[in-house]
């Protein structure tokens, strides 16, 4: 009886990451969350009903993440979709135990040494809201309509590497699906694989 444990176990877990990943797949309601931002403010998806919402799941000791803001990308798509009333959150859900788990002074720190425009950077700290999303990669992208449903999460883009130029030439995704939600028509990718570095849980 007591070798079986482990294996129930196993399966709990995976039931639990599995329930996670639905909760927020395209079409289901978006999680709620209330998260600390760096300048000590509790910031809640409610607060946002009514407006689309992007959440960019990040951290700046991934290669991946430094793509994206090294090529000014991601600081481009913040700016151009907050000019059109978008909310863009960042979140960092990396653990508060491990080793890259930025302060509220240091992930402010570096957003603003990038030039980043988002409506907030949010402190994830117990990963609570990281493993509602099933968020799995960093960056990992969501994008939420004004009903609180999500209507794209996966990869940021198609260009699937580390190289800061790729981003210039490669098919965006949060893009491509912004740009169509707010034309009144359904997002024609609503789903993919994120890449990139495991979220730090």
């Amino acid at each position: 009886m007591q070798k079986r444990i482990p294996g129930l176990m196993i399966a709990a877990t995976a039931l639990v990451a599995a329930h996670a990943a639905i909760a927020a797949a395209p079409g289901a309601a978006a999680p709620a969350f209330a998260i600390t931002d760096t300048a000590g403010k509790a910031v809640r998806l409610a607060d946002y009903r009514g407006k689309y919402v992007v959440l960019e799941w990040t951290n700046p000791e991934c290669p991946f993440v430094r793509k994206h803001y090294d090529s000014g990308n991601m600081q481009g798509l913040q700016k151009e979709w907050g000019a059109k009333e978008v909310v863009w959150l960042a979140v960092n859900s990396t653990n508060e135990s491990h080793s890259e788990f930025k302060s509220p002074a240091e992930m402010g720190g570096w957003m603003r040494a990038q030039g980043a425009m988002p409506a907030a950077t949010l402190l994830d700290a117990t990963s609570a809201t990281g493993r509602a999303y099933g968020a799995r990669t960093t960056p990992h992208m969501f994008v939420v309509d004004p009903a609180g449903k999500v209507i794209y999460a996966g990869a940021i883009d198609d260009k699937r590497s580390a190289n800061p130029a790729d981003a210039k030439t490669a098919n965006n995704y949060v893009r491509a699906a912004l740009t169509e939600a707010l034309a009144g028509k359904p997002v024609s990718v609503a789903s993919t694989t994120p890449y990139g570095c495991s979220v730090k849980y």
